[in-house]
C-alpha cells in the first residue's frame, strides 16, 4: 500500500520549500509594482493637468487685469471724468461693445494667449453702487459721476488635459475676473465712489514745472467785447472750487472752444516773466489770464492764455530724460524727462506740506535761458520753434469728439512703421501740471514761494514757441480742495495721471 501524499510532502527537504514560496512571493511582488506603476502614472499625469489649470488661471488673471486697467485708461484719458453729467459723450466711451473702452479692453485679451487660443473677454461698468451693465449710458449722471469702474470677465473653454480624457472629459474651463476704478478726487466728498465726507488727494508722478493759477481764460468770457482778467473784462472764473474741489465748468468742448465746458478748451500757456535776464522777473504780481500790456497797449500773446510760474526742480536727486535731449539745469530737465522727487501735494496747505511745492523765480522760463523751449521741444519731438505748425510732434484732432491723438513723424511708432493716422493712447504730449490757489497765496518778488495745490490739469502740448510760451489742449482736470474747510484724508491715490487708473479687485 502506498503511503499518503501528505507524508511524501513532509519528506520535501525545507530548503526546497522555502524557495517555492519565494516564487510565489516574486509574483505578487511583480504585480504590486505594475499597480504602482499605474499610480504613479496618473499621479503625475494628474499633477500636469493641476499646473496646466493653475497657469491658465494665473494667465486668465493677468489678461483680466490688464484688459480692465485699459478700458479704465481710455476713460481717463478722454476727460470724460470732467463731464459727470454729459450722458451722451459717456456713451461714446464705453457705450457698449463697439466704444473705445471695450475696444480697448478686448484688444488686449486678444493679445494674450491662455492655452493657446485667444480667450474671451467680457466687460462690463458700474459707478456709485449702481449695477454692473454693459454700458455707461445708464450711469446715475444725475448725482455726478466721476468714478467709474469697469470689470473684465475673461473665461477660457476647452483647456487639453491628459488625465481627466480616461474619464471622457476632453477640455476644462478657467475664468477670472478684475475691476479697475478711473478716480477723479473732484468732489469726491460727496459723490461718485468715495463716500468719506472729505476729499481724497492725488499724487500724480512726472508733473511738468509749470504751476499755473487757478483761473479757466476761456470761462466766462467775453463781457462787453473784452476777454476776463483785462480791464473792463471782468474776472475769469476758476478751473476748480477750492472748498469742494468740484471743477468749475465741467463739460466737454470741441474745436478748442470753451461752450460745453473746460475739456477740449485749447490756450497759450506763458511764464509769469519778462523775457531777458536769468532769472524770472515777474510781470504781474499775480498771473493772470489772457494778459493785457497796458503799458505796451497791446496783448502779451493773443488771447486765451494763461500766465504760469515757474515751478521747484529738484538739484540733487537726477532726472530721468531721454537720452536724444541734452543734459540742462534742472528745470529744463523736468520739463522734458521725468521728475519723480518733486511730489506736489494737492490739497495740502503750504503751510503744512513737508517738503513745500515752492514756485521758484531763480528760474527764467522764458527767452531768457530757453529752458522751457528747450525741454518742451525734446519731450514731444518738435523740431523747431519758429513752426507755427506741427512738424514732427504728435497731434490732436479737436474737430469731434472723442479727441484722438494721432502719431507725428518724429514719434518713435512712427518710425517704427505705425501709419500717421493710427490713434494712439500713450503720447509724450500728454503732461500734469499743477494748480495753485492764487487767490490766497502770495508770490514774492524774487527766489522761492510756497503754493497751495488744489488740483492738476491735464494737457496735451501742441507745440512751444521761441519765448517758451507753450500752446495747450485740456484733456482732463482733477480739483481737490485747498486744505480748508473739508480735509483730504486718508493715502493719496498715485499714478502717472491726476486721474488715475487702479485695481480695486483684492489680489
Amino acid at each position: 500500500m502506498k503511503p499518503p501524499a501528505i507524508r511524501r510532502q513532509r519528506n520535501v527537504p525545507a530548503e526546497r520549500r522555502h524557495r517555492e514560496g519565494r516564487s510565489q512571493e516574486r509574483g505578487i511582488t511583480m504585480v504590486l509594482v505594475a499597480i504602482a506603476m499605474i499610480a504613479i502614472i496618473a499621479m503625475a499625469a494628474l499633477s500636469i493637468d493641476v499646473v496646466t489649470l493653475y497657469l491658465a488661471k494665473e494667465e486668465a488673471q493677468r489678461v483680466a487685469d490688464s484688459a480692465a486697467l485699459a478700458a479704465a485708461k481710455v476713460i481717463s484719458l478722454s476727460g470724460i471724468t470732467g463731464a459727470p453729467n454729459d450722458s451722451t459723450n459717456w456713451a461714446l466711451i464705453c457705450g457698449g461693445p463697439s466704444s473705445p473702452a471695450s475696444q480697448a479692453a478686448n484688444a488686449v485679451g486678444q493679445q494674450s494667449t491662455v492655452g493657446s487660443i485667444a480667450s474671451i473677454v467680457s466687460i462690463t461698468y458700474s459707478a456709485g453702487g449702481s449695477a454692473p451693465s454693459l454700458t455707461c449710458a445708464g450711469f446715475p449722471f444725475a448725482t455726478g459721476v466721476n468714478n467709474p469702474m469697469v470689470t473684465a470677465q475673461v473665461t477660457r473653454a476647452g483647456l487639453p488635459t491628459f488625465f481627466s480624457r480616461i474619464w471622457g472629459n476632453t477640455g476644462n474651463t478657467v475664468s477670472a475676473s478684475a475691476t479697475a476704478e478711473v478716480f477723479n478726487p473732484s468732489n469726491s466728498g460727496n459723490v461718485g465712489n468715495v463716500a468719506t465726507g472729505s476729499i481724497t488727494p492725488v499724487q500724480p508722478r512726472c508733473v511738468k514745472p509749470w504751476i499755473v493759477p487757478n483761473r479757466d481764460p476761456l470761462y466766462a468770457f467775453p463781457v462787453g467785447g473784452n476777454y476776463c482778467d483785462q480791464a473792463g473784462g471782468g474776472a475769469c472764473q476758476t478751473l476748480v472750487n477750492t472748498s469742494t474741489g468740484a471743477i468749475t465748468h465741467p463739460g466737454i468742448s470741441t474745436g478748442g472752444s470753451s461752450t460745453n465746458g473746460v475739456i477740449g478748451e485749447t490756450f497759450w500757456l506763458e511764464p509769469n516773466c519778462i523775457h531777458t535776464g536769468g532769472r524770472c522777473t515777474p510781470r504781474n504780481t499775480k498771473p493772470q489770464a489772457n494778459y493785457w500790456n497796458t503799458a505796451h497797449q497791446a496783448w502779451l500773446e493773443l488771447p486765451p492764455s494763461l500766465e504760469y510760474e515757474p515751478g521747484e526742480a529738484p538739484t540733487t536727486t537726477p532726472v530721468a530724460i531721454p537720452s536724444s535731449c541734452n543734459t540742462g539745469r534742472p528745470y529744463e530737465e523736468a520739463v522734458a524727462g521725468c521728475d519723480q522727487a518733486t511730489v506736489y501735494q494737492c490739497g495740502v496747505q503750504h503751510s503744512s506740506a513737508f517738503p513745500p511745492n515752492q514756485v521758484d523765480l531763480n528760474e527764467n522760463p522764458s527767452a531768457g535761458t530757453n529752458d522751457t523751449m528747450n525741454g518742451v521741444k525734446c519731450l514731444i519731438h518738435q523740431t523747431s520753434e519758429t513752426d507755427t505748425t506741427p512738424d514732427g510732434q504728435d497731434v490732436t484732432n479737436l474737430t469731434t469728439y472723442p479727441f484722438q491723438i494721432l502719431p507725428g513723424a518724429n514719434d518713435p511708432l512712427t518710425k517704427f512703421g505705425l501709419a500717421s493716422t493710427t490713434p494712439i493712447t500713450n503720447s509724450s504730449s500728454v503732461v500734469s501740471l499743477p494748480i495753485y490757489d492764487s487767490d490766497v497765496d502770495t508770490i514774492a518778488g524774487s527766489g522761492t514761494s510756497p503754493v497751495t495745490i488744489v488740483g492738476f490739469l491735464q494737457v496735451f502740448i501742441n507745440l512751444v514757441d521761441p519765448w517758451g510760451n507753450v500752446n495747450v489742449t485740456v484733456l482732463n482736470v482733477a480739483g481737490c480742495s485747498n486744505g480748508t474747510g473739508t480735509d483730504p484724508v486718508g493715502n493719496p491715490v498715485g499714478g502717472s495721471s491726476p486721474v488715475p487708473v487702479r485695481l480695486i479687485t483684492p489680489q
